[in-house]
C-alpha cells in the first residue's frame, strides 16, 4: 500500500506543471489577469470535488462542524488559492521549470520542519543529517535550475 501512497505523491508532482500551464493559459484565453483564472480554477475545483463526493457518498452532513473549526482550520483553501494564484502568475514570468524547483525547495524546508516538530498535530519525525542533506541538494538544484544557464554563459 505504501507504494501505491509514493507513487500518488509522484504523480501530484508530476501534473502540478500541467496544473500551472493550464492556468496560464485560462489567464490569457480569458484576457484577465491571475487573480480572475484562479478563481476560475478553484471554482472548477470545487464543482468537481462536490460531484465526486456525491459520487462516492460522502456525509455531508459532516459540514455541521464547520463552527467548531479552529482560524487556522480555514487557512488551507486560503493558501491552495495562493498557489494557484501564485502559479498562474509566475509560471509565464519565470518559467515552469524555475518556478517549480523553488516551490518544491520551500516545500522541503518546511516540511522537514513541520515533521520534525510535529506541527498542526503532525506525527513527530525528527531531522537527521540524511535528511537534512538531501534537503541540500534539493536546495542545489533549484539554484542550478534557476542560475546554472547563467553561470554557465560566463564560464
Amino acid at each position: 500500500m505504501i507504494l501505491l501512497f509514493l507513487l500518488m505523491a509522484f504523480a501530484i508532482g508530476l501534473v502540478i506543471p500541467l496544473q500551472s500551464a493550464i492556468n496560464s493559459s485560462l489567464r490569457d484565453a480569458l484576457g484577465s489577469g491571475s487573480l480572475l483564472a484562479a478563481l476560475v480554477s478553484f471554482a472548477v475545483g470545487t464543482l468537481f470535488l462536490a460531484v465526486l463526493g456525491a459520487a462516492t457518498g460522502q456525509p455531508f452532513g459532516t459540514l455541521t462542524g464547520l463552527p467548531r473549526l479552529a482560524w487556522w482550520q480555514w487557512l488551507g483553501g486560503a493558501l491552495g488559492a495562493f498557489f494557484v494564484f501564485g502559479s498562474t502568475l509566475l509560471a509565464p514570468r519565470i518559467g515552469l521549470a524555475a518556478m517549480i524547483s523553488l516551490i518544491v525547495a520551500g516545500q522541503v524546508v518546511s516540511s522537514l520542519a513541520f515533521d520534525h516538530f510535529g506541527l498542526l498535530g503532525l506525527p513527530t519525525r525528527p531531522v537527521s543529517w540524511i535528511r537534512l542533506a538531501g534537503a541540500f541538494l534539493l536546495l542545489a538544484g533549484a539554484v542550478l535550475v534557476n542560475f546554472g544557464d547563467r553561470w554557465a554563459a560566463k564560464a
